[in-house]
């Protein structure tokens, strides 16, 4: 099976899991245990903790060990608004569900929510970025990297003008792809996930400024000091701390390698009849492509391309039976229709220019000869 669904996870890198066996068979011991087998874990939490900090240009003290990367977009929306009165929070119209689910939450709680709208290429808009700029809310939550179309915001702007607000950005996609340094965006919290990286699921962060107010949304045991209580899943930290060294070192050659592959199916898709590739002229990652093709609901093209041996994914969600149009691409003003049939292509370090060929190749006969699933 060719695998071009990275965006939503990625394979185990083998010196991932080699670097994660000990733990998982001989080094058992609790990290807060004070015996040698526990401080022999507790050395591999924080060497960890410094990997990750240094793929994002953070300390070791400002990561905050997570199951992933939506349990740390909970943990920042709902720590911080559960640590002030309830105010202002904007977050863009493109986000994470599970930062619009949050969101969401706190409407309920009596805080004003409301979206940063984008324009067609799914860039925050000028006008809602003078908003936020002449009455800047409490929170600003915006994703630095799309997960769908891949589109970059211009996160540190944005931070530039909303003075005063405390500014999150959901770095899950865009952390091990393009360039990151915590100080320099200008936010105060960011999100990651180890297995968008090559490490396991199980494993995220939570970078967080000192100056943060957060309150924990697990108590008990005041591990990742006091901000999630529990005993921290080593082997899984390991992992992730070992995915974060090797995506630091090998950055530029990952990211120079999956644009040249995104380059040529972009290309060739654009050659497809009733192709359209979505935020074509927007700033993206260099390994996703979001694309529909006039005529195709996105689900039957993900499963056709299944049966020639294709992994790919679809970006409208299934809910009660029933295909919805992808929110993200209905934000930029996508119509529905042409929105039910996106499908995203998420590329990983490990493809190849022939598995691409492969792509291209059986989405034109699927096209040519007019099957359906």
């Amino acid at each position: 099976m060719i695998y071009f669904d990275h965006n939503a996870t990625t394979p185990l890198d083998g010196r991932v899991l080699e670097a994660m066996l000990p733990y998982l068979k001989s080094c058992h011991g609790n990290p807060s245990s004070l015996h040698r087998p526990g401080r022999i874990a507790r050395d591999a939490v924080e060497t960890a903790r410094a990997q990750v900090a240094a793929l994002v240009g953070a300390t070791a003290s400002q990561v905050v060990f997570t199951s992933g990367g939506s349990e740390a977009n909970n943990l920042a929306l709902k720590g911080l608004a559960w640590s002030l009165k309830p105010g202002h929070i904007r977050i863009g119209a493109t986000e994470h569900p599970s930062v619009v689910e949050s969101a969401r939450l706190l409407a309920g709680h009596g805080w004003d929510c409301r979206t940063l709208t984008v324009d067609a290429r799914g860039l925050i808009e000028d006008a809602a970025l003078d908003a936020i700029a002449k009455n800047p809310p409490d929170i600003v939550s915006v994703m630095l990297a799309n997960n769908e179309t891949g589109v970059i915001q211009d996160v540190a702007r944005i931070a530039a003008l909303a003075t005063g607000a405390w500014l999150h950005c959901d770095a899950v996609q865009a952390a091990g792809k393009i360039p990151l340094n915590f100080a320099r965006t200008g936010v105060h919290l960011m999100s990651l996930s180890g297995h968008k990286i090559g490490g396991p699921k199980g494993a995220g962060a939570l970078i967080a400024d000192a100056s943060v107010p957060l309150t924990p949304l697990i108590h008990g045991g005041g591990q990742e000091k006091g901000l999630r209580g529990g005993t921290e899943n080593v082997a899984a930290i390991v992992g992730f701390g070992k995915a974060a060294e090797l995506a630091a070192s090998e950055l530029q050659q990952r990211s120079r390698w999956l644009r040249r592959l995104r380059d040529r199916l972009e290309q060739g898709i654009e050659k497809l009849p009733g192709a359209t590739v979505f935020a074509r002229t927007a700033e993206r990652l260099p390994n996703t492509l979001q694309f529909a093709v006039a005529g195709y609901d996105g689900e039957t093209l993900v499963m056709l391309l299944d049966r020639h041996g294709i992994a790919v994914s679809s970006g409208s969600a299934c809910a009660g039976g029933a295909r919805e149009p992808s929110p993200v691409l209905l934000a930029m003003g996508v119509d529905p229709a042409l929105a039910t049939g996106a499908v995203r292509i998420s590329l990983g370090k490990d493809n190849t220019e022939a598995e691409v060929e492969r792509l291209l190749t059986a989405l034109g006969r699927i096209l040519e000869t007019g099957q359906t699933y």
